[in-house]
C-alpha cells in the first residue's frame, strides 16, 4: 500500500466522453481514496510523478519537470489507424495523424511506459520499434460495486442486444451496421424478437441508414455513467463493436454486471473476453481493411450464449471479480508510478 501525502499529476484533465475520462476519473478516485493528491500541473513542486493518459501537448512543461526529477508515465491504447482506410474528412485525417505524432514522442520521452493491453503493446513495438525502458501491461478495471448484477428486469417477450459507444460514425459506421444485421439474423433464428438498444451519440444520417423494417432499434443517446449499469442489467447480450480495440471499459464493464459479451475476435478481445464470460468469432476478413466480416459467424456465437445466458452471466460476473477489479488496477498503477 502506498503511504498518503503523495502527489500524482494526471494530464489530461478533460477526455472527452467515453472510455478514457471514465478511466482517468475511476483511477483519481481510487488515487485520492488512498491519501494520494491529485493535481493537473506538471510543474507543481509537490509531484511525485506524472501521469499521461495518451497524449498532450504541454510537451515542454513534461520535459522541465522531468529535469527536476520527476517521474513521467505514459498510458498507451492504440493508434489511430481509420483514417488511413477510409476517408473521414482532410481535418479529421490531419488531427488523427497529429495525435498519433504526439503520442510516439510522448512514449520516446517517457521514463516509463503502461500498455492498455498486449495487443496495443504489440502493436506499437511493430510500429515504432521496442523500447528500453520499464513497461507494462495494465487492463483497465472498473467499479465493481457499481457495476454488478442487479435487479433490473430482464424483458421476458424480447431479447435486448446492447451497443454501447461514445460516439458512432468517424469511419467507425460499419459497427452500427453489423449490429443491425447481427439483430436481424437472429430474429430469423429465435422465437422472440429481437431490439437493437444503441447507447451514444448517432448522427442523424447514420440513424436513417441503419433503419430497416426486420429490426427495431431504441437509440438512448449519451446517457450518464452511472445510468449504463441499469441498462446492462436489462440487457441480454452486448455487441462490442469497436475493431481493434485496446481496451475497451465498455467489454469489462458489461461483464461486472454479469452481461455477456459477444464480438470479434480482434483486437485485445481474446486477453479480455475468456473464461466463458461471452464468445468470440472469428472476423473473416482483413479487419485492418476494414473489410465487411462475417456476421453469420458472429451470429451463432450469440446464439450459443442465449441459448445457456445464465451460466455465461454468471461466468462473465466472476471472470471480472478476478480479473478487472478497480481497486487492484490502482494499486498496480500507484506500484508502477511510484515504486523502483
Amino acid at each position: 500500500m502506498t503511504p498518503p501525502g503523495k502527489t500524482i499529476c494526471i494530464l489530461p484533465q478533460q477526455l472527452g466522453l467515453g472510455g478514457p475520462q471514465t478511466f482517468r476519473n475511476g483511477l483519481a478516485e481510487a488515487f485520492i481514496r488512498r491519501g494520494i493528491k491529485i493535481s493537473s500541473n506538471p510543474l507543481d513542486p509537490t509531484n511525485n510523478a506524472i501521469l499521461v493518459i495518451g497524449g498532450t501537448k504541454r510537451i515542454a512543461e513534461l520535459k522541465r519537470a522531468q529535469n527536476r526529477g520527476i517521474r513521467l508515465v505514459q498510458r498507451l491504447n492504440g493508434m489511430n489507424w481509420v483514417q488511413r482506410v477510409r476517408f473521414t474528412g482532410a481535418k479529421h485525417f490531419f488531427k488523427a495523424e497529429a495525435g498519433n505524432l504526439i503520442l510516439a514522442s510522448l512514449r520516446s520521452l517517457a521514463d516509463r511506459v503502461v500498455y492498455q493491453s498486449e495487443f496495443a503493446r504489440g502493436w506499437w513495438e511493430r510500429s515504432h520499434g521496442v523500447l528500453d525502458k520499464p513497461q507494462t501491461v495494465i487492463h483497465n478495471g472498473t467499479d465493481l460495486d457499481l457495476f454488478q448484477p442487479g435487479e433490473a428486469q430482464i424483458p421476458v417477450d424480447k431479447y435486448r442486444l446492447l451497443l454501447v459507444e461514445g460516439h458512432h460514425g468517424g469511419g467507425y459506421e460499419q459497427g452500427l451496421f453489423s449490429a443491425v444485421e447481427l439483430a436481424s439474423r437472429l430474429n430469423q433464428r429465435l422465437e422472440k424478437p429481437v431490439e437493437l438498444c444503441v447507447v451514444g451519440d448517432v448522427p442523424l444520417h447514420l440513424k436513417q441508414q441503419a433503419q430497416r423494417p426486420d429490426v427495431s432499434i431504441d437509440w438512448r443517446g449519451v446517457l450518464p455513467h452511472a445510468e449504463i449499469p441499469v441498462l446492462e442489467r436489462m440487457s441480454h447480450l452486448l455487441y462490442a463493436t469497436d475493431v481493434n480495440a485496446a481496451c475497451p471499459n465498455t467489454v469489462v464493464e458489461a461483464m461486472a454486471c454479469g452481461l455477456p459479451v459477444v464480438a470479434f475476435a480482434t483486437g485485445a478481445m481474446p486477453e479480455l473476453v475468456r473464461d466463458g464470460a461471452g464468445k468470440l468469432a472469428a472476423y473473416g476478413a482483413n479487419e485492418w481493411k476494414l473489410e465487411p466480416p462475417d456476421v453469420p459467424a458472429l451470429a451463432e456465437a450469440a446464439l450459443e450464449i442465449l441459448r445457456d445466458r445464465q451460466r455465461f452471466s454468471l461466468q462473465a460476473r466472476q471472470h471480472a471479480l478476478a480479473h478487472f477489479d478497480r481497486e487492484q488496477m490502482a494499486e498496480r498503477y500507484l506500484d508502477f508510478l511510484l515504486g523502483e
